[in-house]
């Protein structure tokens, strides 16, 4: 059974940072697809960046691509993302996602394991 718990929301002005974390447990990230998605009130869960085994064939959601940069630490089994240029648009509840398949997925039900998420609040 995969674990995963996330860390690192808050409350930020735009153009300002915010580094998310998702620390694995049950099995090594190198060995499964993950990936972020966030939730806005009232809006469907968003996939916004997602990784295959090893880190391979990052997808990037077009309005996030080139802010922001998935990475993971293999020796803390935690995967992260590193959020620039916030805009207000990005707020919203953050979840890690994973699953064993091997290519990144982008459709939220194509993940069998979640955190709990963490809310990133971006004001203008």
């Amino acid at each position: 059974q995969v674990q995963l718990v996330e860390s690192g929301g808050g409350l930020v002005q735009a153009g300002g940072s915010l580094r998310l974390s998702c620390a694995a447990s049950g099995r090594t990230v190198s060995y499964l697809s993950m990936g972020w998605f966030r939730q806005a009130p009232g809006k469907e869960r968003e996939v916004v960046v997602a990784i295959g085994w090893g880190g391979t064939n990052p997808y990037y959601k077009e309005s996030v691509e080139g802010r922001f940069t998935i990475s993971r630490d293999i020796a803390k089994n935690t995967m992260y993302l590193q959020m620039n240029s916030l805009k207000p648009e990005d707020t919203a509840n953050y979840y890690c996602a994973a699953t064993k398949r091997t290519i990144p997925r982008t459709g939220p039900y194509e993940y069998d394991y979640w955190g709990q998420g963490t809310q990133v609040s971006v004001s203008s």
